[in-house]
This record gives structure tokens, C-alpha cells and sequence, in this order.
């Protein structure tokens, strides 16, 4: 198994649900995070002054996911969260070693 994490614009969320749910991809986690990379953030007037915003809000979004769903996950959510312009995230795939849902205590790819 494999936990796929990326993070994307806020506003490109709902095309990157839409896209996970195409492939029969159910659950997934959703945190509202901020951060920034390359851009460093940016500058911004408020009341006549001028200050720096470090830390742009983004969505994080986490899934757990067969091994073999992986590479057609990351292209759709790649796809789905592209606008071609700086700031639009980044997809990291992680390995999951155990897996438990504790309604069933069901174990492993049955647990995703």
C-alpha cells in the first residue's frame, strides 16, 4: 500500500475529489494547510501598509491506495490540480506498512 499526499490550490479541490472518486476512490483526508516553495509568498497593502505573506493557504489531501492504483492516481490528481502557473503544489507517494479499520478489524488493502 501506498499513501499518495498532495498538495494543491484550495479552489482546485473539488476537480481533484471529482477525479480521485472517477478511479473508485472513496475516502480520503482533507487539511486545509499553508505553506510556500519557490514563490516565497508574497507582498500585500492592508490599511495603507505594505506586508509580506509568507505562508499561502493550500489543501492537503490524503489517500490510501492499493499499489497498483498509484501511478493512475498520480496523474489524475496531477491533471485535475495542474493551472500551468506557479503554486500549484506538489504530489509526494509514501509506503504504508499496516493498515487497520477498526469498525471490522479488517487489515491491509481490505482496511483501505
Amino acid at each position: 500500500m501506498k499513501k499518495l499526499e498532495a498538495i494543491i490550490k484550495p479552489f482546485k479541490l473539488e476537480e481533484v475529489k471529482e477525479a480521485l472518486a472517477e478511479l473508485g476512490i472513496e475516502g480520503m483526508t482533507v487539511t486545509e494547510v499553508k505553506g510556500f516553495g519557490r514563490q516565497k509568498g508574497h507582498t500585500e497593502i492592508y490599511r495603507g501598509s505594505e506586508y509580506t505573506v509568507d505562508f499561502l493557504p493550500k489543501v492537503k489531501v490524503e489517500v490510501v491506495l492499493a499499489d497498483d492504483m498509484v501511478e493512475k492516481a498520480v496523474s489524475v490528481v496531477v491533471a485535475a490540480a495542474k493551472t500551468g502557473k506557479i503554486g500549484d503544489g506538489k504530489v509526494f507517494v509514501l509506503p504504508v506498512e499496516h493498515a487497520v479499520r477498526i469498525r471490522t478489524e479488517e487489515i491491509g488493502e481490505k482496511a483501505v
